[in-house]
């Protein structure tokens, strides 16, 4: 059997060797990303940063922890403590301590070196990073070592790090904005930058004035004497020696953080792989039993059993699963590290990131091809062994039968799945139809059912595309028409990467593009402000002097609002933390208008809580136990709820309740009477006499900047998903059409004999090619166009009415790159057979 099986691959090498591509090229993607994925699940174990040189720090506890039945939980707080001034003093009795103080400083040079920057503009320095500013004192705690000049010794003087292009220079003159407000600072010396912050350092007593609070403590004593003092003070401190030191670096959990959403984005990406590698391998093989039936009724006049007939395909498959998957396995591991340097080009991954020295993705990449070209050829080897002995007397092209009722079964039972998990989902619970998950692989279920149906809907769609060429005056359209409708199971063979193709960018990109068109609606629509005043930079807060000097102007409805974070436990066991809003009730409905669907925003105080309904307790006049910001425990009132919306619509409490997070935001109405040009005036005239960056924008001006668009790591994520998904498709849809063309040197040789060209033979290959191309793109857009409809369908539910963003501009160039790859790949197998005399081809025998 084996023999026979290696002898059937050897002699039909071009049915096998689009199998053996695809296949091998799909190896290799999971093998790569394999690899890529088992370098996620650990972070490299890095030390303390910011300070690595001190024996102990003392900071406040930056967890919320909260006892469980299931045991202690944790959530990051949106805003840490200071260190309490009468524990600076007691640690101060155990030995020498240095007060450290971090606060935002953004820079805009006047002297040499830079441009200054433009009134309004977002201040930041050359390499785009916001600064962070330090006491120089804490400079030594990391240890921060000068490479030019000397420390600051005076007010208006600073030491800042130097990144890589050398932006800041010795003697530099450069204007800061600090929460104090608007300042030239003279750069008296330089630090190395270490990679982790962009730092400016100014004198002890200015950096204390600036920032009052004491974040951090750094304390030359004993630790266990620490220990001591921290705990008569009361809790809410951490004390931190050693590895634990990092627990006080900027971003602590940034490199975890990132490698959760690497490991995401390559499942996925593995995951659509295999599902296209095996679509590409069954439909494969699907095609090569039915070109080959004549072959199997001779085998079996010459006595060959079914079951003889079906190991041979099984046989067939397995050597070139083997063979396929051990050129896949050295693909993976050679394009892994390349992989891994894209992600980190593409900043989906922190530059840190590379593969490790794992080698079971290998082993489980070599197996999954080998079950994948098995599991492909099974259902297409029981259809060889059915074929009859009379099949050998078959001549015509004419395809019949080419729907079995096992994949009738098959095609129902998964689009009744797909739509089913769909129409369930719209019913029960429609936010869960806008998930990242929900969204990329639910599709997948249609795309597959609708691709079992393709010989069914080929037939039909053939007669429909081809009807305008059909009616052109030369014969190539008809002729193209007719011989796509008899060869139906060629036909849905090739259409069936462009369905897969076509359905998954369309759905895919346009899912991501509806949502984010229906975000900004909901921005626009929620946002009833005339003016709305924000911070020159993101992350940073309006000055209180500026936020006095607002609310004093004449016909301004100022509504402050501070940016802070709520938790709530759910069910006794999950910590879920919302995104909050502090507001001004008495100016919320002045300057937007939330959906509310139950209660009213006009009740909300400083003892209750406005909601949304993804909430577990979502009664008006119930209370809800809830941490805020700053870790504080407290006993809210449901004043109103809010629609669920696309989940931007976060939660809303009082300034009181904000956990003391500073005022990021202004919204003003013009009152009624009063000049909107004078208002506007009178706030831009304070913003810049704050010299801070301010920006007052309009509503509308807001609206589009806030709104929520495809960020750059999206995009490149979900290229990079479909990127491997067109590529596998791209080499099956080339390999069925050479596979195709080829066996039917004999159609083209009798075209030839009845007077035909060969540029007319070609050209009808073509045609013919482009045509069975279209129908797959039409049934791909059908699929598609069934997934949007769900997505705007929930968008409809939740209320948020937004229209279908369809990529037209990528759609279009898919079915570009399609038609060309199609037309190829038809013609050039086509131009070498017709190089043989006609009369010789025609007298072939299979």
């Amino acid at each position: 059997m084996l023999m026979l099986a290696l002898h059937g691959v050897r002699t039909r090498w071009v049915t096998f060797v689009g199998s053996f591509v695809a296949l091998a090229l799909g190896v290799g993607l999971i093998a790569a990303t394999g690899l890529a994925l088992a370098a996620t699940f650990s972070a490299p174990d890095k030390g303390p940063e910011r300070f690595a040189a001190a024996p102990v720090v003392v900071r406040a506890d930056d967890q919320l922890r909260v006892r469980t039945a299931n045991g202690v939980r944790t959530r990051p707080l949106a805003r840490t403590a200071p260190v309490p001034p009468a524990l600076v003093t007691e640690l101060a009795a155990l030995g020498r301590t240095v007060e450290d103080r971090t606060f935002p400083v953004d820079l805009a040079a006047t002297g040499q070196g830079s441009e200054p920057r433009t009134q309004g503009s977002e201040p930041r320095t050359q390499d785009g990073e916001p600064r962070t500013g330090h006491p120089w004192s804490v400079a030594a705690a990391a240890p921060y070592r000068l490479t030019s000049g000397r420390s600051p010794a005076a007010p208006g003087e600073a030491v800042v790090t130097a990144g890589p292009g050398g932006h800041l220079r010795t003697g530099d003159r450069v204007r800061a904005t600090t929460p104090a407000g608007a300042t030239t600072l003279t750069v008296v010396g330089t630090v190395a930058d270490r990679g982790f912050e962009s730092a400016v350092f100014l004198g002890d007593e200015e950096a204390a004035r600036i920032s009052p609070a004491v974040d951090a403590l750094v304390v030359h004593a004993d630790a266990t004497a620490v220990r001591d003092v921290v705990a008569r003070a009361g809790g809410g401190m951490d004390v931190l020696t050693g590895d634990g030191r990092r627990r006080a670096d900027p971003g602590p959990d940034r490199d975890a953080e990132a490698l959760a959403s690497v490991n995401a984005l390559l499942g996925t990406a593995a995951g659509i792989t295999l599902f296209v590698s095996v679509s590409v391998v069954a439909s494969t093989f699907s095609f090569a039993v039915a070109q080959r039936r004549r072959e199997f009724g001779l085998l079996r006049t010459a006595g060959a059993t079914p079951g003889q007939i079906r190991r041979t395909v099984v046989a067939e498959a397995v050597v070139v699963g083997v063979l396929a998957s051990a050129a896949g396995w050295w693909l993976g591991a050679a394009g892994a590290p390349l992989l891994a340097a894209r992600l980190v080009d593409a900043g989906l991954a922190p530059a840190w990131f590379a593969i490790g020295e794992q080698t079971w993705p290998l082993h489980t990449a070599f197996w999954t091809g080998v079950a994948v070209a098995t599991a492909g050829a099974l259902a297409a080897s029981f259809r060889a062994g059915r074929t009859a002995p009379t099949e050998v007397l078959r001549e015509a092209a004419v395809d019949s039968r080419t729907m079995p009722v096992s994949r009738w079964i098959l095609a129902a039972l998964v689009l009744l799945t797909g739509a089913g998990l769909l129409v369930t989902a719209l019913v029960l619970d429609p936010g869960d139809v806008l998930g990242r998950k929900a969204y990329i692989t639910r599709p997948l279920l249609l795309i597959v059912g609708v691709a079992l149906l393709a010989p069914v809907l080929a037939g039909p769609l053939v007669r429909v595309v081809a009807w305008l060429p059909a009616r052109l005056p030369a014969a190539t359209g008809v002729l193209a028409r007719e011989n796509a409708s008899a060869g139906v199971r060629r036909t849905a063979a090739v259409a069936a990467p462009v369905v897969i193709t076509v359905a998954l960018t369309v759905s895919l990109l346009g899912t991501v593009g509806t949502l984010a068109q229906a975000k900004a609606t909901e921005v626009r629509t929620a946002t009833t402000a005339d003016l709305v005043v924000v911070p020159g930079a993101a992350g940073r807060t309006l000055p209180p002097s500026f936020v006095e000097q607002v609310r004093t102007v004449e016909g301004a409805v100022a509504g402050v609002s501070r940016s802070t974070a709520v938790t709530v436990l759910e069910e006794g066991t999950a910590l879920v933390t919302s995104e909050a809003r502090a507001v001004d009730p008495a100016r919320l409905t002045a300057v937007s208008a939330p959906p509310v669907v139950a209660g009213r925003l006009t009740d909300l105080d400083d003892d209750s809580i406005v909601v949304n309904e993804e909430w577990l307790t979502t009664t008006v006049g119930e209370r809800v136990t809830v941490w805020l910001g700053d870790g504080r425990e407290v006993s809210l009132r449901i004043a109103a709820v809010l629609a669920t919306g696309t989940g931007g619509n976060g939660v809303y409490v009082t300034a009181r309740n904000a956990g003391g997070a500073g005022a990021d935001r202004i919204d003003v109405a013009v009152a009624e009477g009063a000049d909107p040009g004078a208002v506007a005036a009178a706030l831009r005239t304070a913003a810049e006499a704050e010299g801070t960056g301010i920006r007052v924008l309009t509503g509308a001006e807001w609206a589009a900047a806030a709104a929520p668009g495809m960020s750059d790591s999206t995009r490149a994520g979900l290229w990079l998903i479909l990127s491997m998904a067109l590529l596998c498709t791209g080499i099956a849809l080339a390999n069925t059409l050479v596979t195709a063309t080829s066996d039917r040197a004999r159609d083209l040789a009798v075209l030839r004999l009845t007077g035909a060209s060969v540029p007319q033979v070609l050209r009808l290959v073509a045609v013919e090619a482009v045509v069975v191309m279209t129908v797959g793109a039409v049934i791909g857009a059908g699929v598609a166009a069934v997934n949007l409809a769900g997505v705007w369908g929930a968008l409809a539910l939740l209320g948020v009415p937004s229209g279908v963003v369809v990529p037209w501009g990528t759609a279009g160039a898919v079915l570009a790159a399609a038609a060309v790859v199609a037309a190829v790949s038809a013609v050039v197998p086509a131009a070498f057979a017709l190089r043989t005399r006609p009369v010789e081809l025609a007298g072939m025998r299979e």
